[in-house]
């Protein structure tokens, strides 16, 4: 085993997680792994509250799901309890908070991170066609805001190159021109401390299934502020985001909190998977989560900047977040040999090879092993 691992202050925790020590998994940036008890949790919810207390479950802690596990989260993103909820997927949620952010607004363009996820950059168009504003991606580095701008949508680590955004830096600008900002934290949280709250960040989405390991498919959160709940407008006015679901009355009345996000009937059997998933956090600090992260990405990264024909496209430094992105022209054939040998990241065409590292299950030895079974296939 490397030698960083020897003071790695999180080696224990990767025994929470059902894992197979031949294969090197470094593909938790896609879909994280899954954590021992997880299996157990999910048992008890199918055999004993639906198998044994059918509908009775839903007064006895599902109808709060959403809001009790998205407290959860929101420790994890820096945000107070009642801000964030669990709900549908990060397309929806993204929908969901671009819509919120433009409504009733008088200004004309949404800016979309030009590299961003394919999802977040479909589902900024079908805002703008809908609220007749105009999209214009641009370069974090150059967004080129005036008082025309409504809201900017961005990625807070690149998932292509890794690419760590400066969120203070990039939401203050957003603020002085008078816009909002939705970060979208699918490939930052569990990763590195995130403080929405101190931030003042408008809005926020994110996934669950991957460095949170919430399992595929799991519900997305989504983030929004106290102060901003009451001006929270969505056209997705589903039964469980009124103020009285029960009542079933023929008018909506949103509900007064961060529930007024939600849409339709919760999907319990993946939401407390996610719950189950999420105790693992309850053990380590995101201090040492980041720094663990940085050490193995750097080390890995040393390991393979010099092999033939790889071109290293991760940031070097902090501004990067847990992956290792290499250019590489025979990349898919590469990645499939290396799968082959049960080093398992993931190709991104026509030519990126990516190596997510989470620190809570991966070592300083899954880097030297997967650097060593690159280097030989090369």
């Amino acid at each position: 085993m490397g030698t960083g691992a020897r003071t790695d202050p999180l080696a224990h925790i990767r025994d929470l997680f059902d894992l197979d020590d031949d294969v090197v998994y470094l593909d938790g940036n896609s879909l994280g792994a899954p954590p021992k008890n997880v299996a157990a949790r999910v048992q008890e919810v199918v055999s004993r509250q639906w198998g044994r207390r059918l509908i009775r479950s839903w007064s006895e802690g599902w109808w709060e799901a959403p809001q009790r596990v998205g407290d959860r989260i929101g420790k994890l993103v820096g945000a107070a309890p009642g801000q964030v909820v669990v709900a549908d997927s990060t397309s929806v949620n993204l929908f969901k908070a671009l819509m919120a952010a433009v409504h009733g607004t008088d200004r004309a363009e949404i800016v979309v991170d030009a590299g961003t996820f394919p999802t977040d950059g479909y589902i900024a168009r079908s805002v703008a066609e809908l609220s007749g504003l105009t999209l214009r991606p641009a370069d974090p580095d150059d967004l080129a805001l005036s008082d025309t701008t409504a809201v900017v949508l961005l990625n807070h680590v690149d998932y292509r190159t890794g690419r760590l955004l400066d969120m203070a830096k990039l939401t203050e600008q957003v603020h002085a021109v008078g816009a909002k900002v939705v970060w979208d934290l699918c490939h930052s949280v569990g990763v590195l401390p995130i403080e929405l709250d101190a931030l003042n960040v408008n809005l926020a989405v994110g996934c669950t299934y991957k460095f949170l390991n919430g399992g595929p498919g799991s519900p997305a959160f989504l983030y929004v502020p106290t102060e901003a709940q009451p001006g929270f407008h969505q056209p997705l006015t589903g039964w469980t985001g009124h103020r009285s679901p029960f009542a079933m009355s023929p008018d909506y009345t949103p509900d007064p909190g961060v529930s007024r996000a939600r849409v339709g009937t919760p999907d319990i059997i993946s939401m407390l998977a996610l719950d189950a998933a999420l105790d693992v956090w309850d053990r380590v600090d995101l201090e040492d989560v980041r720094a663990k992260g940085l050490a193995l990405t750097a080390h890995f990264r040393d390991l393979v900047e010099d092999l033939p024909g790889i071109e290293v496209i991760t940031p070097d430094g902090e501004w990067r977040g847990h992956q290792v992105s290499l250019r590489h022209p025979d990349a898919a054939t590469l990645m499939r040999r290396l799968v082959e040998r049960q080093v398992i990241g993931d190709h991104r065409p026509p030519d990126v090879l990516r190596f997510g590292f989470a620190p809570l299950y991966n070592t300083f030895e899954d880097a030297e092993r997967a650097a060593t079974a690159l280097g030989e296939l090369l």
